[in-house]
């Protein structure tokens, strides 16, 4: 603990020497704990950028969420735009390079916010990027996500096929039989794939990472904590809402759920609140985005997995399939389940501020 403290006090007086004269907001204590710097040193006073930044800033810099989701939103739109003018929608053959540029538009709305807007003493603390210390917190939490989030999707499909939502099909796994590959493979026992592709989930999830990370320092790395002055739950709801407004451009071509109208938004802005709320209790529990990389990740992988153990004519319903997996119904309980545990626990309370070890953060609101 001792040398975590020391490293952090050394990070915190690096920061402070590189913020220059740049409009700055956490800049490293609450006001009660400030200093002024301008008259000579007091012994035994520690100067006050040694306090690490706190968890909850002193305002929303609401200019900075505008710029920020006007910004977002417009370039999702922008990346999307080729699908739409083509007419092709999602048979595009670049969705994938269109969805990856979507991604990252978060990225690059956060980037500007920072720079350009609103910026904070530091950055990378700002957005949850570093430092990951204490380690044991971001590692445990990072494999909590990892590994948790992997099973929630398979846990939703077999609940959704439990409720009558969706068709499954265990013993010849029809669904994972009509995929092109396999079908180039007969001699490959079905059930082996499903088993190797299940236990290759977490590394499947390090790759998609990639991707998902595009994201996440958009919506949990920079949105959640400028606007978590207005209480932890104002600001998990708020910043889901947001991000499930932000997928409109896919979810208005058939997305998800099969609808090409405000039923297919309104059902992915309950989705997003969901796992919003998990990401970001991550989040705000870790001072870290790394476990919401990972978490995003793990749910992208396994929502794909978990279609291997449908039937095969229940791929052809986009609607029931969205209706009934990970992302609707089946789903929702779940995440639901999740947190009211976390709320009864208190988790949601136990907030913490980057590179400060877990009891040296503040309760939630």
């Amino acid at each position: 603990m001792n040398g975590n403290a020391q490293q952090d006090r050394d990070g915190s007086a690096e920061e402070a020497a590189g913020a220059g004269g740049a409009p700055a907001y956490g800049t490293g204590a609450a006001p009660a704990e400030r200093a002024d710097t301008g008259g000579p040193a007091v012994e035994g006073v520690a100067p006050a950028a040694a306090v690490p930044e706190p968890v909850v800033l002193p305002a929303v810099p609401w200019r900075a969420v505008v710029v920020f989701v006007v910004l977002a939103f417009g370039l999702a739109w922008a990346a999307c735009s080729p699908m739409w003018i083509s007419g092709q929608g999602l048979q595009d053959p670049r969705f994938g390079l269109w969805t990856i540029l979507m991604m990252y538009t978060p990225t690059v709305a956060a980037l500007v916010a920072v720079f350009l807007v609103h910026r904070p003493r530091s950055v990378p603390r700002l957005l949850g990027l570093w430092p990951l210390r204490p380690r044991g917190r971001t590692i445990g939490f990072c494999l909590l996500a990892l590994f948790g989030l992997c099973a929630l999707p398979l846990l939703a499909i077999l609940l959704g096929g439990a409720l009558g939502l969706v068709q499954l099909d265990l013993q010849n796994l029809s669904g994972m039989a009509q995929s092109p590959i396999l079908q180039s493979a007969q001699d490959v026992p079905l059930q082996l794939v499903l088993i190797i592709s299940i236990a290759a989930l977490p590394v499947n999830s390090l790759v998609s990472a990639l991707a998902t990370l595009g994201e996440e320092i958009g919506w949990r790395g920079w949105l959640l904590p400028n606007l978590r002055s207005l209480g932890t739950w104002p600001a998990l709801l708020l910043s889901g809402v947001i991000w499930g407004v932000w997928h409109a451009p896919l979810i208005l071509l058939g997305y998800n759920f099969g609808y090409t109208d405000l039923r297919g938004v309104g059902l992915m802005i309950v989705f997003c609140v969901f796992v919003g709320i998990l990401l970001g209790w991550l989040r705000l529990r870790t001072a870290t985005v790394w476990p919401c990389v990972l978490g995003h990740a793990a749910i992208n992988s396994a929502s794909s997995v978990s279609l291997m153990l449908l039937s095969a004519s229940e791929l052809k319903d986009v609607q029931a399939l969205g209706m009934g997996s990970f992302l609707g119904i089946p789903g929702w309980i779940l995440m639901a389940v999740v947190i009211v545990v976390l709320v009864l626990t208190g988790q949601l309370r136990k907030q913490v501020r980057a590179g400060v070890p877990t009891g040296a953060g503040v309760s939630g609101q």
